[in-house]
């Protein structure tokens, strides 16, 4: 399946150009003095197309074709995007589908039962492999960096475990974004502290 989604973004990429280069060129030649391409030319290659039968019919197919494999690959990189974006498992009962955004504000909460942990951005996907989850992070100034991370993959990994009640593979990775000391807080809450204008507060 990765195979046909690069193969559809290669196609729509190589189609893009093609136009591109064509739209460019055309002006490129009517821009010269002495252009290759004539008025006549493109009217005498109208007319082609209008007496010969065969022409219009290979042209039209070809559009057609062309509709044809544009959709088969946008159906397919839009299928992969969404089964990304999802986790399916079955029950006694029939099947359940749980949405990736859920599980990225289930993980959001973590930086209330963690304080050292200032903001978490999470990215979850579904692969083959198994769960990928991509976290990145601002921490205290305070954390010891090896601990912590290794404390949030481990509850991450648990408490997706825990809702969701699978047993895949769930692979986590940690980037740390920005590291907030205390100087930077105080430095901050100063120069958005505005002192008092003297008698601001009498008027004429």
């Amino acid at each position: 399946m990765r195979f046909f989604t690069v193969l559809g973004i290669i196609f729509y990429a190589l189609v893009l150009i093609i136009v591109g280069l064509g739209l460019i060129g055309f002006s490129l030649m009517f821009s010269m003095e002495t252009s290759p391409i004539q008025p006549q030319d493109i009217n005498n290659m109208l007319m082609y197309f209008q007496s010969n039968t065969s022409a219009r019919i290979i042209v039209f197919l070809s559009g057609i074709l062309l509709i044809l494999i544009s959709m088969s690959f946008a159906q397919i990189i839009l299928g992969r995007f969404q089964r990304e974006r999802t986790i399916a498992f079955k029950t006694g009962s029939g099947e359940v589908t749980v949405s990736l955004s859920a599980i990225e504000d289930l993980i959001k909460r973590l930086t209330g039962i963690m304080p050292e942990i200032k903001e978490l951005r999470p990215h979850v996907v579904a692969t083959k492999k198994g769960i990928v989850v991509d976290l990145r992070v601002v921490l205290r100034s305070e954390a010891n960096i090896p601990e912590l991370t290794a404390r949030l993959q481990e509850i991450t990994r648990s408490k997706i475990q825990e809702v969701l009640g699978i047993e895949e593979q769930i692979i986590i990775g940690i980037h740390i974004v920005k590291i907030i000391s205390l100087d930077d807080k105080k430095k901050r809450d100063s120069q958005s502290y505005e002192p008092p204008i003297p008698f601001g507060g009498y008027s004429r």
